[in-house]
């Protein structure tokens, strides 16, 4: 009969109890805790300090009371970040202001304390429309890429990005995306105007990528990762590619996930990269398929499918996490269109990013990246006249920034959600109101209320048995950090 070590075994059986005990999530208790309530309104207050509360017992409530119910140990997705992106526009607007209005451009999105600690950027392989013109980092008909450089973004993007990054901290994600490939790889030998990639240049394409970010990254600048191809949907009159669910899944497969994973390892690569409305379709195609899905990280979609005339379709975003819940999604581009100077201070261009980010964060979202950061007076500069608004404008003119709307409703979320953070479970019982609530790693709570009527509500943020009572503005944003 083999005998055995009793020690050695209550040793190891004392250190598996330990290591599951270990392991095991904290259990979060409102009570004692206090409230930091941090209000933005349509007359005075933005992002301003507006209350401190303590919980209290609560009881049963009313069906007359207004309450939002968040349960912390209901866990769902972890939050990648949340930020903007850096286009050529951006940085040529930003080389124009002083070194002071630099200096507050950068700390007002980068910065976590003094600013909204934006902790993702998004920029452009080569020219979008949000450029001064078209280029390409190669000499046109090179199909050797022995002419690739990126002297280019050397000028204006590449400093923008190197001061944001110095300012955000280790933690900022990094991701690029293409608007089109150079036009002789085309089909319509025209970098605008749609058109497809030609197969013959499927693997030069794919190398011109790896290219991309190896020369990025040694400028000092980690990426990420990538997604396929900017709104591979849509024939634009600038910029753009156009790849169906087939085309996507098989460049992926055969070509850009291969060469990614042998030249750079294991970057992320995002796939579609469009509107909410056909990002079912593109997921059941690409996820259904062993061979690409698995280059595949997840999903990124753009807010833009209203351009029909219907509204938001935020439970597409629901559906393709309920049907593939070991993929990611991730918002990667929304901005207001036609940028009018007299609507700078529109509400609703704010409301529009707070409606988005809860319904979008709630639906399983795990990043969301803004449009450009930074656009001139004229809602530009663009190459196509394509202007739009950016929750930041500068007055080129006088050299001071414009902080729109927009920009303090992405604040509510970017300031006080940090990366690995994740969401809770969170609910309203009236539809007046909006919320979505996370909990940090370091243990702190956050829930975003957004009051869409215009009378202010009360209301009561119910956790367990502990309750603290709150009033918001009509039409305002509020977050509660407890």
């Amino acid at each position: 009969m083999k005998k055995y070590n009793v020690s050695a075994f209550l040793l190891l059986l004392c250190g598996t109890m330990w290591a599951q005990q270990a392991v095991k999530p904290a259990t979060y208790s409102a009570k004692g805790k206090q409230v930091t309530v941090y209000t933005t309104d349509s007359i005075s207050k933005k992002l301003a300090k507006t209350n401190n509360l303590s919980f209290s017992a609560s009881k049963q409530p009313l069906e007359t009371e207004i309450s939002i119910f968040v349960e912390p140990q209901k866990t769902f997705q972890s939050i990648l970040g949340i930020g903007g992106a850096i286009t050529d526009a951006s940085a040529e607007v930003f080389a124009k202001l002083t070194p002071e209005a630099q200096k507050e451009f950068i700390t007002a999105y980068y910065d976590k304390d003094k600013g909204i600690g934006y902790s993702i950027i998004r920029t452009t392989i080569h020219s979008s429309d949000f450029s001064s013109g078209s280029y390409t980092y190669i000499k046109e008909g090179d199909k050797s890429l022995k002419s690739f450089n990126i002297d280019h973004d050397k000028k204006f993007r590449i400093p923008l990005i190197k001061q944001a990054l110095k300012t955000a901290g280790k933690t900022t994600t990094l991701f690029v995306s293409p608007w089109s490939p150079p036009a002789f790889m085309k089909d319509n030998n025209n970098m605008l105007k749609g058109g497809k990639l030609l197969p013959e240049y499927y693997q030069t394409w794919a190398n011109y990528y790896v290219k991309f970010i190896q020369a990025y990254e040694k400028e000092g600048m980690p990426i990420w990762g990538l997604s396929v191809q900017n709104e591979p949907m849509a024939t634009q009159t600038w910029e753009s590619c156009i790849y169906t669910a087939e085309e996507e899944r098989d460049f992926l497969k055969n070509y850009l996930g291969p060469t990614v994973r042998k030249e750079l390892g294991d970057k992320k690569i995002i796939v579609w990269d469009h509107n909410r409305d056909l990002m079912n379709q593109r997921a059941n195609v690409i996820y259904s398929d062993p061979e690409a899905s698995k280059y595949a990280w997840g999903m990124g979609f753009h807010w833009y499918e209203t351009w029909a005339g219907g509204k938001p379709m935020f439970q597409n975003v629901q559906k393709v996490a309920e049907a593939y819940p070991d993929k990611h999604i991730m918002f990667t581009e929304g901005c207001v269109e036609k940028y009018d100077y007299n609507k700078l201070q529109l509400w609703a261009n704010g409301e529009r990013y707070g409606e988005s980010l809860i319904n979008d964060f709630n639906n399983g979202t795990t990043g969301w990246t803004d449009w450009n950061v930074l656009l001139d007076e004229k809602g530009g500069p663009n190459h196509v006249g394509n202007f739009c608004f950016s929750p930041l404008h500068a007055d080129t003119k006088t050299g001071k920034l414009i902080y729109t709307p927009s920009y303090y409703f992405i604040g509510h979320f970017s300031k006080f959600v940090q990366p690995e953070a994740k969401r809770v479970s969170s609910a309203v019982s009236r539809s007046q109101l909006l919320s979505a609530s996370f909990i940090n790693k370091d243990g702190k709570m956050a829930t975003v209320v957004m009051n869409t009527s215009d009378a202010p509500v009360n209301y009561m943020l119910i956790i367990g048995t502990e309750k603290v009572s709150e009033t918001i503005p009509g039409h305002g944003i509020q977050t509660l950090v407890y």
